[in-house]
């Protein structure tokens, strides 16, 4: 698995047996609050705009929400390490709380944009840091566990949210889909402040915070970030706004590179991509968001459009994959055991790539068993690629590291995916528009779903943008190969564990 180092000694591991089972439950709940968040409001979306007006613009309840949880990763990972893992869990899970129910009370569709930001402030410390305890409370034989457990609450996220949306928009209020995160996170409170003991740690000197480091990193992330959501959305990608967002994003870029190399304790480390290991887990994660937006955005229309089948079974189809990436998760520690984690990682993100590449050769219109058997088996290829990574990159440093780690690891991910979005909603778009005569796009495509049969000159049209995201997704898996092969090391410098 990989070569043996001495590990710093600092843990959570300390935690009584029964109180790891209370503290794990805690950090379920708390990864269940930011698994449902996204999925459960977009069912909701006609009744929200019903009520608030704002059809314009809430495409920001999503965006929103996105670019906070994004920028703030990084802070939250370095600020994890620095003061401790239950203080940053614990403000960031008030802060999401309090988003949320600052969104049940929002009077119109600004306001609840603005509470929704508040809610990805605190839906970034959860992310991150319950990705990072996970790691603190076991040892690297049995993170796989508590890793799959972790994958599970995502999975049933995914199938329930929708679901429960539309309950609770239906026979309640849209209110309190936000409402009902409450209770919830109450719970996950409670059991995170009574159970999660972290042991003392020796004195030093007064922690210094890289407050300008923060600063600079969210400002340059939000410009970045909203360049790329908003481009060819709200603006051309070649218009003024988007120029002068992208400009004033690479100036941020070198504000942010000058003040990270000035500061004692900075937030984006150099040695966070200067590491062989961190780096290539960083982009190949990165590449993992980028490959993720071909299923989770594209294949409900192309199911809708294309196959013909209603939303529920359109959204059957994309929901198998959450079946399969938990169990394969599960399963993988079996064979980065004999293999190692690059080789299983090596594995699963190449058979990614060859289904990802069988999805264009599918025959015209086809049935729904056979895109609902490539999710299937994509999701067992990521879970043997995606968690042995992320054990494995948390396994080669000690606590004061793992949560710039970790953070570093899911913000590419996430920047991977509004890349992806961007990119590959373009390609779509490009696609339809030459097949059609230049007329739609894949939106417009959408929201007709609900007002009869699609022309057949469409259904082709759409048939040939998905076939052509699939093959930028298989290019984007191919990347992850590459960089896995070229510059991860063979065997990843795992550290001791004792003491970790």
């Amino acid at each position: 698995m990989g070569t043996t180092k001495p590990a710093a000694p600092h843990t959570a591991r300390g935690t009584a047996p029964g109180r790891r089972g209370a503290v794990v439950a805690a950090l379920m709940l708390a990864m269940a609050l930011a698994a449902l968040d996204s999925t459960i409001v977009s069912t909701a979306v006609p009744q929200i705009v019903g009520d608030l007006g704002g059809f314009s613009v809430f495409s920001w309840l999503f965006s929103g929400y996105l670019l906070a949880v994004t920028v703030t990763l990084p802070v939250y990972g370095k600020l994890s390490d620095t003061f401790g893992r239950k203080p940053v869990l614990v403000a960031g899970a008030v802060v999401f709380l309090l988003g949320s129910l600052l969104c049940a009370l929002a009077w119109n569709m600004g306001a609840l944009i603005a509470f929704r930001v508040v809610q990805g402030l605190g839906g970034g410390a959860l992310q991150g840091t319950v990705q990072t305890l996970a790691a603190d409370l076991y040892p690297l034989r049995e993170r796989p566990k508590i890793q799959a457990k972790l994958s599970t609450v995502w999975a049933v996220s995914a199938v329930a949210g929708p679901g429960l949306g539309g309950v609770l928009a239906a026979y309640a209020d849209w209110r309190w889909i936000f409402l009902v995160n409450l209770p919830i996170g109450a719970v996950a409170l409670w059991l995170i402040v009574r159970h999660l003991h972290e042991p003392r740690r020796e004195s030093a000197a007064r922690p210094r915070v890289d407050w300008a480091g923060a600063l600079a990193v969210f400002a340059c992330g939000g410009v970045l970030l909203t360049a790329l959501v908003q481009g060819g959305v709200a603006w051309a990608w070649l218009s003024a706004p988007s120029l002068a967002l992208f400009g004033l994003g690479l100036a941020l870029v070198a504000v942010v590179v000058l003040v990270e190399r000035r500061a004692a304790e900075p937030i984006i480390p150099g040695w966070v991509w200067r590491r062989r290991t961190i780096a290539a887990v960083n982009l190949a994660l990165g590449a993992l968001g980028l490959l993720m937006v071909a299923p989770t955005v594209f294949l409900p229309t192309y199911a809708q459009a294309v196959l013909g089948l209603a939303p529920v079974a359109a959204g059957f189809v994309l929901s198998v994959w959450t079946v399969s990436w938990p169990v394969s998760a599960a399963l993988s520690q079996h064979v980065y055991r004999r293999i190692g984690f690059r080789n299983t990682a090596l594995l699963g993100i190449g058979a990614a790539a060859l289904v990802l590449l069988a999805f264009p050769f599918l025959p015209y219109p086809g049935a729904a068993w056979q895109p609902t058997l490539l999710m299937l088996l994509l999701g067992a290829a990521l879970g043997l690629f995606q968690l042995p990574l992320i054990v494995g990159v948390q396994s080669t440093v000690g606590w004061s590291e793992r949560g710039t780690t970790t953070a570093s690891v899911l913000f590419c991910r996430q920047t991977g995916q509004t890349v992806g979005a961007a990119l590959f909603g373009a390609v779509a778009n490009g696609v339809l528009a030459a097949r059609l005569g230049g007329a739609g796009d894949l939106d417009a495509v959408a929201r007709g779903l609900d007002d009869g049969a699609v022309a057949e000159a469409t259904r082709r049209a759409v048939a040939e943008a998905v076939h052509a995201v699939y093959l930028g997704a298989a290019c984007a898996a191919a990347l992850a190969f590459l960089v896995l092969l070229l510059v991860a090391p063979r065997r990843f410098p795992v550290l001791s564990e004792t003491g970790d």
